[in-house]
């Protein structure tokens, strides 16, 4: 996040992305940068169609950058998930200027999960959202770390 700070202009929303195997979820902040809130999951086709779908809805977003969350091992390794996530943002990052950063993502669906069953929210529910309310816990713990680099800044 420290890399990602400076790059960012003074307001303006960030996208978080939860990447899977098979889909794409997002949650997009307030221009204050503030709060997460999930926004929708898009079912992966191929890396050209994501990316489009991805772009487009930043663009309509005025979204100013992005943070992935990266699936690192619980010991703090990386393994082949990881390495699919570095090489989606490699690819991303050529057909779009925004900032990337990356954001560790362990047990963000655990929580995403346990937040939605305390919600009672139905198991067919869960299915369908859990990877863009996934995206809004990495989203918000990036934006957590940013302010906190904010205030340091600051001298507060």
């Amino acid at each position: 996040m420290e890399g990602l700070a400076p790059l960012l202009p003074p307001m303006g929303a960030l996208a978080g992305l939860d990447f899977g195997e098979k889909t794409i979820g997002v949650a997009i902040s307030d221009r204050l940068r503030g709060v997460a809130t999930p926004v929708l999951t898009i079912r992966r086709v191929k890396f050209t169609v994501d990316a489009a779908a991805l772009l487009k809805l930043l663009a309509d977003r005025e979204v100013v950058g992005m943070v992935l969350g990266l699936p690192r091992n619980m010991d703090g390794s990386e393994g082949p998930r990881a390495q699919a996530t570095r090489a989606f943002a490699r690819n991303l990052s050529r057909l779009s200027p925004l900032p990337l950063a990356y954001w560790d993502e362990r047990l963000s669906t655990v929580a995403a999960t346990r937040a939605l069953i305390e919600a009672d929210t139905s198991r067919k529910r869960r299915s369908e959202v859990i990877d863009h309310v996934a995206a809004s816990y990495i989203l918000q713990g990036a934006l957590d770390r940013l302010a906190h680099i904010k205030r340091g800044a600051n001298g507060g």
